[in-house]
């Protein structure tokens, strides 16, 4: 089926993002000019376009509601039977026991909103071409378009987690990627690209977004290249590249690592850590609804993991509380009940202290862990990891990173990648009153399905589950 985007512009969720474009209240009359073939109204000047940017009033944009179902699907929880029957939506009900039918004709989510942000990143990328570059205007001129490559790229890769195999070497060239919208033209035709075509593009994005931002920003809404360079290091990790994944990780921590010592916060606080705190980044949010089972007040810790943290490790009571016998979660990274789906430093010593395990590089590996868990302990309790080689540390880095990034949209990605390890493959299992449901390594359904409504329209081939 040959479908255009113009002709489904109602319905679409590649098209849709377009109407919100005229929703900006800054947005005054006279620099508004209207595309003839398509009568596309668009800024035309660089702080038009930065005031694009910056609007995140509307929920489909660049800092909100990134991906969510990929939290719903983690091992890191679990829910009743009754708060999972209450769930407002089907869609995480059936990602909650790894249903092979997810949607039931509800939109998806984190399909849709990843694919109105990408809409609104390639109309800036198409538009800021035309605004004349000058010796006044540079850097803001740069920011804006690195900026826009770095949320199309951040777009890719959280839809590649969920909609598409963990890359594989030996078969990314073939495997299915996503659709790569790489600009706003609504005529363009869908096709999927491959994996190894989706990770390609949002690594040329993200190298050219890092020389083109500031090291960073005044406020961590607003992308950096310390940020540019953590997501290259989060992707090259997916990739299993870890030279590269320890080059980005280590570039982005030489221009900015500070960490929290977690001695300085409350422990009473809910939650304890303030929303722009100094370890952020990138600031973003992921797309978990009050109803959804993976709000922070319904969830409960599997008690497996729980038991992992030691009495002097602060996280114990930072990120969790005992509410009557059941351990919950206090709460997101960003001093509310929202959970980060951004970037902050702690990631990337997890990722330099794996990547140098992993590259037999041991002293290098455990200062980086050591330095991240110091900040993490009561004053004077920390014992620091020693090892007698860097394969032998490995899984206590797993487990450490496990535990430092919870609910950060990270697990289900960790998962599918350390499946293809046989000594870190797990089977994943839910119990729903004496119902079992499982979820063994490298199951097709670690795929999800793609929206039927958009196969019905572009034609674009369905993952098997």
């Amino acid at each position: 089926m040959k479908t255009i985007y113009i002709k489904h512009i109602k319905n679409l969720s590649l098209a849709l993002g377009f109407l919100s474009l005229f929703c900006l209240a800054s947005c005054k009359k006279d620099w508004l000019d209207a595309k003839p073939d398509q009568a596309l109204i668009v800024p035309g000047t660089v702080q038009d376009y930065q005031a694009l940017l910056d609007n995140n009033t509307d929920t489909y944009l660049f800092n909100t509601t990134q991906p969510a179902l990929c939290e719903t699907m983690s091992d890191d929880y679990f829910v009743s039977k009754a708060s999972w029957q209450s769930f407002g939506l089907v869609q995480d009900r059936n990602a909650y026991v790894w249903a092979r039918e997810i949607y039931e004709g509800e939109n998806s989510f984190d399909w849709d909103y990843c694919y109105k942000r990408i809409l609104h990143a390639n109309v800036i990328l198409d538009g800021i071409e035309k605004v004349a570059k000058n010796d006044a205007n540079t850097a803001s001129w740069n920011n804006v378009k690195g900026s826009a490559l770095f949320y199309r790229s951040f777009d890719f890769f959280n839809l590649a987690q969920e909609f598409c195999k963990t890359y594989d070497k030996s078969t990314a060239a073939t495997d299915l990627g996503i659709v790569l919208k790489l600009s706003s033209n609504l005529n363009d035709k869908a096709s999927r690209s491959t994996v190894a075509q989706t990770y390609s593009q949002v690594i040329n994005d993200l190298l050219m977004a890092a020389k083109l931002l500031p090291v960073m920003q005044r406020f961590p809404s607003r992308p950096s290249s310390v940020a540019a360079y953590g997501l290259l290091a989060r992707v090259y990790l997916i990739m299993g590249d870890y030279e590269n994944a320890k080059l980005y990780a280590e570039k982005s921590l030489g221009l900015y690592g500070e960490l929290i010592d977690y001695n300085t916060l409350s422990l009473t606080d809910e939650p304890a850590l303030p929303r722009f705190n100094k370890e952020v980044t990138f600031y973003s949010f992921l797309n978990i609804f009050d109803s959804s089972n993976c709000y922070s007040p319904y969830v409960n810790i599997d008690s497996t993991l729980y038991n992992t943290y030691s009495s002097n490790d602060l996280r114990k009571a930072i990120y969790f509380k005992d509410v009557s016998g059941v351990i919950t979660y206090k709460g997101g990274y960003y001093n509310d009940y929202s959970y980060s789906g951004g970037l902050q430093t702690d990631e990337m010593y997890l990722i330099s202290a794996e990547c140098n395990a992993r590259l037999g590089a041991l002293p290098e590996a455990l200062k980086s862990l050591n330095t991240l868990l110091n900040t993490r302990w009561v004053t004077g309790t920390f014992t620091p990891y020693t090892a007698t080689s860097a394969d032998a540390l490995l899984p206590q880095i797993l487990l450490e990173r496990r535990k430092e990034l919870i609910f950060r949209s990270l697990r289900w990605p960790d998962l599918r990648r350390l499946n293809k390890e046989p000594r870190f493959a797990k089977t994943l299992t839910r119990n729903l009153d004496g119902v079992i449901y499982t979820l063994p390594p490298n199951d097709l359904r670690y795929v999800l399905p793609i929206p039927e409504n958009e196969i019905k329209l572009s034609g674009i081939e369905q993952n098997p589950r």
